[in-house]
């Protein structure tokens, strides 16, 4: 028996462009082991394939089978407001029928058929059960998105394919909301495809005739005039990431007091906030909203109310060199596929307005067409060693929809040998098999193993921690006040010690300018890393009060690749030599490094108006010597 409220949401359900393919939909879900969907922003593919794909499944499969159908998502947010959703259409509990799985939090029970889950959790999952056997339909959403964890997911599920067939077969349905279909078609043997567009809603697109560099001022003016002049219906502005999220919210919410008008409700979104302060997006609130944020809200969420986008035309660009191990983080203009999904978050219930920032011109003849996929840009390191957990021998010749560059995987392969992590034959060593049991960077993960035998574990997990959520600084100088002499690392532990001493108070945050949930986060973090420790028989040891020298070896234990020593150039200090590849760069502003020591260990080099090394500590030549004297055997 079913409540009203459930007959009131079927019946905005069939009027969704892709109700008219359900027949088409089900006829070549049972008839292909795998085909892919194309539906535009607002078709309603996210929401209404898993509830078919979980009919087709209760339909079709022999008795005491596993029905279970997961459909993967790129980020937290959108598994966990997907999955609360389809719960109301199926009018079940949350948690029972119908859940969620994301990094920290797991709402699913006995009884859950229908999850929604991050990729990376089934590549989690793929660890104790290779061929994902409690699974009958497996959807990957948002394939076009092309993440690490996508492309490694797409790669073992073409193998489960050919594992896993007759009755105990396994259905693949690949989600995509642009028409790049050709390359997952072929990647998956010619398979079927299904297009629906989107919702017929109209939406105007309007360009500026000449494109302010500056533009989040440019991005806050929009607001204000959008909030002014325009009727009702809530605001979506697209910034590059949390920073200029942040100082957006504070400048809209100081200009809006110069005007008496509605109230407007400034809401930020961006992935390291918890899942708590994500769904504020959904809440309803006084006046209009605001939301500001990320390329995070592209596609998949379903933020009902919004009429205006504004699109400030850039998004934050990882892009990693394997010559010379350099990571960039770029603000780069954004692809035009993503100008229209941006674009597509207006009109989802009735017509919008688009305000884009940049040209028309800029739209047609500077944007590229696609993103480039991140495998394609990142270092892979991480890659190899899922790889490797999942069995994988033959790295060169599995089957990526993209192989990484030659270059990428010879560095990343190189990077861990030298951390012992596989041995000359390309094989996880003992050291390599507790690595990778850790969803950390494998240098982190084995500076957390070098500890146990310094006996500063402890310390360790709460820095690897710390070094593995976005920066808790909120204020310029916040670091200062807990500045350790030797520099970041001891720093960042100093931070986090006087949290846990002051019983983790969100005033003392608030007093020291440090982000509450950053180390919220952090928490999260450790406290996941501990029950991977205890796993392991790994032992939880704290070093004497004080005592940083341990600390500073299992910091070399890990990163002893990213040393570098100064070198004095045209008359000036300040430079650093990298150790091996001779690159120079300067100490990033950030750092609480007022000096210049001749060696210091950073934790990543990047590229922005210059190059910097960022996270540095001071290290005596003395240690490296006794962590890794082969690697330094000429200093």
């Amino acid at each position: 028996m079913y409540s009203q409220k459930y007959y009131e949401i079927l019946k905005k359900r069939q009027e969704l462009p892709v109700w008219n393919s359900k027949n088409e939909f089900m006829e070549k879900l049972n008839n292909n082991e795998c085909l892919v969907f194309v539906g535009e922003t607002g078709s309603g593919k996210t929401t209404q394939i898993p509830q078919w794909c979980l009919e087709w499944s209760k339909t079709t499969r022999l008795a005491g089978k596993s029905l279970k159908v997961v459909c993967t998502q790129p980020r937290r947010v959108a598994a966990m407001s997907i999955a609360t959703r389809v719960s109301e259409e199926m009018d079940v509990k949350l948690g029972d029928e119908v859940g969620y799985s994301i990094r920290f939090e797991n709402c699913t029970s006995d009884k859950t058929v229908l999850q929604f889950s991050t990729d990376g959790m089934i590549l989690l999952e793929l660890t104790n059960d290779k061929i994902l056997s409690k699974y009958s339909v497996i959807i990957i959403d948002e394939a076009h998105e092309r993440t690490l964890s996508t492309d490694i997911l797409m790669g073992m599920l073409k193998m489960i394919l050919k594992i896993r067939t007759g009755d105990n077969g396994i259905k693949i349905v690949i989600m995509s909301a642009t028409l790049d279909s050709e390359k997952f078609i072929n990647y998956f043997d010619k398979c079927p495809l299904i297009e629906v567009p989107g919702r017929p809603h109209s939406i105007e697109i309007f360009y500026v005739k000449k494109q302010n560099i500056k533009y989040l001022e440019e991005a806050v003016l929009a607001v204000i005039q959008t909030h002014i002049n325009e009727v009702e219906g809530d605001i979506l502005l697209f910034l590059t990431g949390q920073e200029d999220i942040e100082e957006a919210c504070k400048r809209i919410d100081e200009e809006k007091k110069k005007y008496s008008c509605r109230e407007l409700t400034c809401i930020p979104l961006y992935s390291a906030l918890s899942p708590s302060r994500q769904r504020l997006i959904f809440e309803p609130s006084r006046g209009r909203k605001c939301i500001v944020s990320t390329n995070i809200a592209e596609t998949s969420l379903t933020i009902d109310g919004v009429i205006y986008v504004i699109d400030a035309g850039y998004s934050k660009l990882n892009v990693y060199n394997p010559i010379l191990r350099i990571e960039s983080l770029l603000i780069t203009p954004i692809t035009k596929a993503s100008a229209k999904q941006r674009a597509g978050r207006a009109g989802r219930t009735s017509p919008g307005k688009v305000f884009r920032l940049y040209t028309e011109d800029i739209y047609h003849s500077v944007l590229p067409d696609q993103n480039i996929p991140e495998i394609l840009r990142s270092n892979i390191s991480t890659v190899v060693m899922q790889l490797k957990k999942f069995g994988i021998d033959d790295l060169v010749h599995f089957d990526f929809i993209d192989p990484p560059a030659p270059e990428s995987l010879m560095r990343a392969i190189e990077l861990l040998n030298y951390l012992g992590a596989i041995d000359d034959n390309c094989n996880l060593t003992s050291v390599g098999k507790m690595m990778v049991e850790f969803p950390l960077d494998p240098q982190l993960s084995k500076m957390i193993i070098a500890s146990c035998d310094l006996k500063c574990s402890n310390e360790i997990l709460s820095l690897a921690s710390m070094l593995s959520v976005p920066s808790c600084f909120i204020g310029y100088n916040a670091k200062d006040k807990f500045a350790h002499k030797s520099g970041d690392h001891i720093t960042l532990l100093n931070v986090y010690q006087a949290f846990k001493l002051n019983h983790e108070d969100i005033r003392w945050c608030n007093e020291y300018f440090i982000s509450y949930r950053s180390l919220k986060s952090v928490d999260d973090v450790r406290r996941q890393l501990v029950q991977i420790m205890i796993k392991l028989n790994l032992n939880l040891v704290s070093a004497p009060n004080g005592e940083y020298t341990n600390i500073k070896k299992a910091l070399v234990a890990g990163f002893f690749t990213q040393v570098a020593n100064t070198v004095k150039i045209d008359k000036s200090r300040g430079h650093y030599l990298t150790f091996k590849d001779n690159q120079i760069a300067y100490v990033h502003p950030s750092s609480v490094l007022n000096r210049s020591p001749k060696w210091i260990i950073y934790n990543e080099y990047i590229l922005t108006t210059r190059q910097y090394l960022r996270t540095v500590t001071e290290i005596e030549p003395d240690l490296l010597l006794q962590v890794e004297p082969k690697y330094f055997n000429n200093i």
